[in-house]
């Protein structure tokens, strides 16, 4: 059998390499310049918005939901098609998290069903760029800010991406991103919290360091001494260290390369499986210049998981992304009930991630193509 095909990987260069053994041999591990330079790289990537690093994207989401200040008895309005931390860390919060239903074809959060779900107890909507596809921020943004809401852009999927000219990172109230080893760029672990809000900013940056506050002009005892640091909200550790920054920045030379390729092996992927009785391709929005992070095929006629299990006989790593998050029993138990968002349920039972990264070679898109079009019989 053919070596085995993942369906994403990593992409480290020599350069990479390299970036993180300079910081080894020297002074800095953790919180020294070069989390300052990544922030500041990041930042050229989001329309100049300011970054705040951070551990993972997980943490990345608890650190925006601390910073929009959410807790018990606070509403969050968010996409059930994603990772379950989207939804998991407004709960930790205290906050009661309201699934809105996606679009059925891109699997994006649906303008009017999160209208719909917006109450006055709603503090923020959380909504997800699916597979590296922004979602309609412009119109999100205006639903939220005329509930008095903040916009929540979970990224996780589409750095370097933009919606209608504005990069991902600049529309939202607060943005995250995801490093893991998959995602357009990483950090091994690492994640990311964008604002351009200076409230919003600091708040991020204290609870990302244990809620520190060392600025003497925001201390409740400035004059205690030099040492003096205080916390006037709880926070914790999430900061990313040097090593990992540095790989960061590093990869952030490679971005547009790797948006490129990637974009290249979703058009293979399109040209060569639009005529495929059976299955439905990704859609493009007008006005959207995606990342393409998933490459998610949909499986018509019950046929995904019979699909999911050829390909994966073939030696090819296919994936399913994601369960609605409210089907998790840790959200059953809290009384959330399949059916509650029937497009985000249809979307997961047809869908399925074709291994889609960088490194990938055309040879290897060939052999997914001819592995579902072999399913099919054609």
């Amino acid at each position: 059998m053919p070596e085995f095909l993942p369906y994403g990987r990593q992409s480290v260069s020599e350069e990479d390499i390299d970036a993180v053994v300079s910081v080894l041999r020297g002074d800095w591990l953790t919180t020294g310049p070069a989390v300052a330079k990544f922030e500041a790289d990041l930042a050229e990537h989001t329309g100049g918005t300011p970054a705040v690093a951070v551990t993972s994207g997980t943490a990345a989401l608890h650190v925006a939901y601390a910073a929009a200040g959410i807790g018990a008895g606070d509403e969050v309005v968010a996409s059930p098609m994603t990772f379950v931390a989207t939804a998991a860390t407004a709960a930790l919060h205290g906050a009661k998290v309201v699934f809105a239903d996606v679009e059925p074809d891109t699997g994006n959060l649906s303008v009017d069903a999160a209208a719909a779900a917006i109450t006055s107890r709603t503090k923020v909507v959380a909504a997800v760029d699916y597979a590296g596809h922004p979602a309609e921020l412009d119109t999100l943004a205006k639903i939220a800010h005329d509930a008095d809401a903040l916009l929540l852009e979970d990224a996780a999927h589409s750095v370097g991406g933009s919606w209608q000219g504005r990069p991902v990172g600049s529309v939202a109230d607060l943005t995250t991103f995801s490093f893991f080893p998959t995602k357009n760029l990483t950090t091994a672990e690492g994640g990311a919290v964008v604002t351009g809000s200076e409230e919003l900013l600091q708040r991020a940056q204290a609870f990302r360091n244990h809620g520190l506050v060392r600025d003497k002009s925001r201390q409740r005892y400035p004059d205690e001494g030099a040492w003096h640091q205080e916390v006037h909200e709880f926070g914790l550790n999430y900061r990313l260290p040097d090593v990992l920054c540095a790989l960061g920045s590093s990869q952030l030379t490679r971005l547009t390369e790797f948006k490129l390729r990637r974009a290249e092996i979703h058009a293979r992927y399109n040209a060569a499986l639009a005529d495929v009785e059976g299955v439905l391709t990704p859609p493009r929005r007008e006005g959207a210049d995606p990342v393409w992070h998933l490459y998610p095929l949909r499986v018509l006629d019950g046929r995904r998981r019979a699909l999911f299990e050829h390909l994966r006989g073939l030696g090819i790593g296919v994936q399913v992304n994601y369960i609605p998050a409210y089907w998790h029993p840790v959200f059953e138990d809290l009384g959330y009930r399949r059916g509650l968002c029937p497009n985000a349920e249809a979307y997961y039972e047809q869908e399925l991630s074709l291994p889609l990264f960088p490194s990938l070679s055309d040879a290897d898109v060939d052999r997914v193509i001819d592995g579902v079009r072999g399913f099919f019989g054609i």
